[in-house]
């Protein structure tokens, strides 16, 4: 069963074939693979369980974070589906000034540890029943770094930052200090594993000087995670970009695995960690978008070559499978990770 070849996946026991998860954002795949549509507000949460059953997930992505009011900008929309309405960016500051004087506890609140538990333990709970063929975890979106780009925007967060590193820590401390209550109700909940995301990069790498991180963002990780891994619940680590300079920084403050794009480098990744931690991901949906079937099996077997004999490895298209990816590539897409389902 995929429920058992996921866990056996992220305990690193190397099931047969390799496990495997996807994000799908493409209604003209779901509703081929399941019948179901996959537009209609009713029925489209159906189609995409279904889908999840008959490409037979082994574990699902997900993230849950409490109500918060607070400010909250915009960048402006990129196309995300054929359906979607865009919209204009949106700023809550207008300068590095009124970040500065910003005080995020006072501006977001902090939960309550046992009432946000119960609170995540229900979704959790809700989400599992819902997907029983598959593992279900735990997750939470802002932590650190994220927040900043919610709250500011990516311009006036780096401008805010780089005029004063010192001074813009008060600001990540604040973040820190709304995340840490929820990283302590996960702690009480019994998730099999937990996802951790924070987009820290962008495609070229690092958006600030590594040493930045090591002094303001790693080290609030590994306080952030110490009760969910006290636990004993095994954290994977998400971030979109090229995160390949961090991967020592991650698993120091104590991830168990990674989640990345086909940015971040799988050979480096396999070369340090292939045999200790959970691998998901790398496969390139450019591949699928733009190329022809030879070019997408070449993907599919570049990934298997690389980390077929990793016990935790997990195939996945790693940016995801978008709207505009042609629904026989996508299909093919899975023939081919079915053909290189063996492990070497």
């Amino acid at each position: 069963m995929s429920y058992e070849r996921g866990m056996a996946g992220l305990n690193l026991e190397a099931p047969e074939p390799i496990p495997h998860t996807e994000y799908v954002s493409n209604p003209d795949l779901i509703e081929h693979v399941t019948g179901i549509d996959a537009r209609s507000e009713e029925t489209k949460g159906r189609a995409m369980t279904e889908f999840m059953r008959l490409w037979d997930y082994d574990i699902t992505w997900a993230s849950d974070t409490p109500p918060f009011k607070g400010p909250q900008s915009w960048m402006g929309s990129a196309r995300f589906s054929a359906d979607q309405k865009l919209r204009e960016p949106e700023y809550a500051f207008k300068s590095v000034e009124e970040i500065m004087a910003f005080d995020p506890v006072e501006g977001f609140g902090l939960v309550d540890v046992k009432e946000t538990a119960d609170f995540f333990e229900k979704r959790w709970r809700a989400r599992q029943d819902n997907t029983p063929f598959c593992v279900a975890p735990g997750g939470y979106y802002n932590t650190v770094f994220t927040w900043c780009i919610k709250t500011f925007g990516w311009e006036l967060f780096m401008a805010a930052a780089a005029e004063d590193y010192e001074a813009f820590d008060r600001i990540l401390e604040g973040f820190y200090q709304v995340s840490k209550p929820i990283f302590e109700a996960w702690s009480h909940v019994p998730i099999p594993f937990f996802i951790c995301h924070d987009d820290i990069v962008w495609t070229s790498g690092p958006v600030f000087h590594p040493d930045w991180y090591r002094e303001y963002i790693f080290p609030r990780y590994k306080k952030l995670w110490a009760p969910i891994i006290e636990s004993g619940i095994k954290i994977l680590f998400c971030s979109d970009g090229d995160f390949t300079l961090f991967l020592d920084d991650i698993a120091e403050a104590g991830a168990s695995g990674f989640i990345f794009e086909p940015l971040t480098d799988l050979k480096v990744v396999v070369e340090k960690y292939g045999q200790t931690h959970v691998i998901v991901g790398n496969i390139d949906c450019r591949a699928l978008t733009f190329e022809d079937k030879d070019a997408i099996e070449a993907e599919v077997k570049r990934c298997h070559d690389t980390a077929a004999h990793c016990p935790g490895f997990f195939y996945a298209v790693g940016n995801h499978i978008p709207y505009n990816v042609p629904v026989e590539n996508a299909l093919f897409y899975y023939e081919c990770i079915r053909k290189y389902g063996k492990r070497k």
